[in-house]
C-alpha cells in the first residue's frame, strides 16, 4: 500500500471581493532601496510611531462616531486589538492569529488577538485580557506604548481601536482552539519586501461616494506572506504602523 498524501492545510475562505474591483497603486514604500527597509529595530519603530502621534485618543474620540471610507457615519460596538512587537536578530516582529472557522465573523481571517470590550473596559485592558484569553500571552510581560486610529469593521459592527505595545523577547504563546486556529508572527521588514504588498480599488453597490473617491471606490490593502492573506482592518493597521517607521506619508485614504 502506497503511503498516502500528508493532509493539506485548511482552504481559507476566499476574500468576498465585489463584482467591480480593480488592481490600485503600489505599496506607499515602493520607492524606497530595500535596505532602507531593512532592519526595522523596536527602538526604529517607537520613535517613529512616537513622533507620529499627536497624543493617544480622548474618550470624545472614542466614542465617535467614526466615518468610514466612503464617508459615512460609522456606529459600532468597541472593540480592541494588541499589536504586540518584539525584536529579534534586529528586525520587530508583529504577532498575529487566524481565527477560528467557529466564530460569528472574519472567520479563517488573519488578525490580531483582539476582541469586543466588556462593559466598562477601556481598550488597553480589553487588549490585554483578549491577547490572554486568545493566545495566553501574559499581560505581565506586556508594556503599552500607544494606540493608533480608531477604524470601523463593518462585518462585525465594532469600532477597533489598535493597542501597540512591546515585548522584551518572543513570547510562548497557545492558542485557544476555540477562537484561533494558529498564531505566528512576521518581521515589519518581510512586511515592507517587495512583492508582498497589493492594493485593489473596490466598487460597493450603494456605497456612497467621498470627496477624492471616484464613483464609490474605496481601497483595499494586502499582505500575501507566511501562507496566509492579510487584508481588511488588520492590513490597514499595518499600514498606519509601518509608514511613519520608513518615513513615508501615509495613504490620503487612512487621513480620516
Amino acid at each position: 500500500m502506497q503511503p498516502s498524501d500528508p493532509p493539506s492545510a485548511p482552504a481559507r475562505r476566499a476574500v468576498p471581493r465585489p463584482p467591480h474591483h480593480r488592481a490600485g497603486s503600489e505599496a506607499p514604500w515602493a520607492g524606497l532601496p530595500a535596505g532602507d527597509r531593512r532592519s526595522i529595530t523596536l527602538d526604529r519603530v517607537l520613535g517613529a510611531v512616537g513622533a507620529s502621534r499627536a497624543g493617544p485618543p480622548t474618550d470624545a474620540d472614542r466614542r465617535g462616531p467614526w466615518r468610514s471610507l466612503a464617508g459615512t457615519v460609522v456606529e459600532g460596538e468597541p472593540a480592541a486589538v494588541l499589536v504586540a512587537l518584539f525584536e529579534e536578530d534586529g528586525e520587530t516582529r508583529v504577532i498575529l492569529t487566524v481565527r477560528s472557522d467557529r466564530l460569528r465573523s472574519h472567520q479563517g481571517e488573519v488578525a490580531f488577538p483582539g476582541g469586543r470590550l466588556d462593559d466598562g473596559e477601556g481598550v488597553v485592558a480589553g487588549a490585554l485580557r483578549e491577547a490572554f484569553e486568545e493566545v495566553g500571552l501574559d499581560p505581565r510581560l506586556v508594556a503599552v506604548v500607544g494606540e493608533l486610529t480608531p477604524m470601523p469593521t463593518r462585518a462585525s459592527n465594532t469600532v477597533m481601536t489598535p493597542v501597540v505595545a512591546t515585548l522584551d523577547a518572543r513570547p510562548g504563546l497557545v492558542p485557544n482552539p476555540g477562537e484561533v486556529e494558529r498564531v505566528f508572527d512576521v518581521a515589519l521588514s518581510e512586511l515592507a519586501a517587495d512583492g508582498v504588498f497589493h492594493e485593489e480599488w473596490w466598487a460597493a453597490p450603494g456605497r456612497p461616494a467621498s470627496a477624492g473617491f471616484p464613483e464609490g471606490e474605496f481601497p483595499v490593502w494586502f499582505f500575501e506572506l507566511a501562507g496566509e492573506t492579510v487584508w481588511g482592518a488588520t492590513a490597514r493597521t499595518l499600514v498606519e504602523l509601518i509608514c511613519p517607521v520608513l518615513g513615508v506619508p501615509a495613504p490620503p485614504s487612512l487621513r480620516w
